[in-house]
């Protein structure tokens, strides 16, 4: 499918790998990264943008994945739907669901960030502040410990869209506050590049109008099976 796209609605954090990109004129908008803290929400959210763009014979990009299923169950009476076939935007960043598979399988117990995620402050580190506030600073650090149990390494996704020099200090000032092991890995553009450019084909979920997307569309490819991962604390899960 050639890309033309009506309008494009994206989270904060993967707006900013898309603008450099996009066509002139091309009409996007984006959401507040902290609707991921409830699906529920951020489906709600985005079906009202949907419904609010609704143009026939349209095409309606989506900045997001899969996220906790917050895209299950979106449809447009007017136009298309595409989606990358990502469970979240690690895998935009990292280039593919395979990329971040192997990531997590390798180094289960990883904490991302991204130029967008630390600026949205909305991570375990930028409610930092927030918890000093509410329990003071020894509890706060304690607090934080606790969540990070469970992880080893912080990685820093340099996707390369910007000057990256204070970003890395901030991962590096983190990971060693809380004795994590920092590593820095090279983004892929290539799942960026093809929202923006195309091809749209078994990396995107598409959805004509009239129809829903699904969990199950997420997973049809025929060249993908969902593998058992463990995640950071010991649990297998179907992904």
């Amino acid at each position: 499918m050639d890309p033309a796209i009506t309008k494009l609605i994206a989270c904060q954090v993967v707006i900013e790998e898309l603008l450099p990109l996009l066509p002139e004129g091309t009409d996007y908008e984006t959401l507040d990264l902290g609707l991921h803290v409830n699906p529920d929400k951020l489906r709600t959210t985005l079906q009202e943008k949907i419904d609010a763009s609704n143009k026939k014979n349209g095409t309606i990009l989506l900045g997001y994945g899969l996220c906790s299923r917050a895209v299950v169950g979106l449809r447009s009476e007017k136009c298309s739907l595409v989606v990358p076939c990502v469970d979240d935007c690690i895998g935009i960043f990292l280039g593919s669901r395979e990329a971040y598979l192997k990531q997590l399988k390798t180094e289960p117990g990883t904490y991302y960030l991204t130029k967008g995620w630390i600026e949205a402050g909305d991570n375990l580190f930028g409610d930092h502040n927030q918890m000093m506030q509410r329990y003071g600073p020894e509890q706060a650090e304690a607090l934080i410990k606790k969540m990070l149990q469970n992880y080893t390494r912080l990685v820093f996704i340099n996707t390369g869209q910007y000057r990256v020099e204070h970003y890395r200090e901030y991962c590096k000032g983190i990971a060693s506050r809380f004795s994590l092991r920092f590593e820095e890995i090279i983004g892929a553009t290539t799942l960026v590049e093809k929202m923006v450019n195309g091809p749209w084909d078994e990396d995107f979920v598409i959805v004509p109008p009239g129809q829903t997307i699904t969990y199950e569309s997420f997973y049809e490819s025929p060249t993908w099976t969902r593998p058992v991962i463990t995640d950071s604390l010991g649990n297998a899960e179907q992904r």
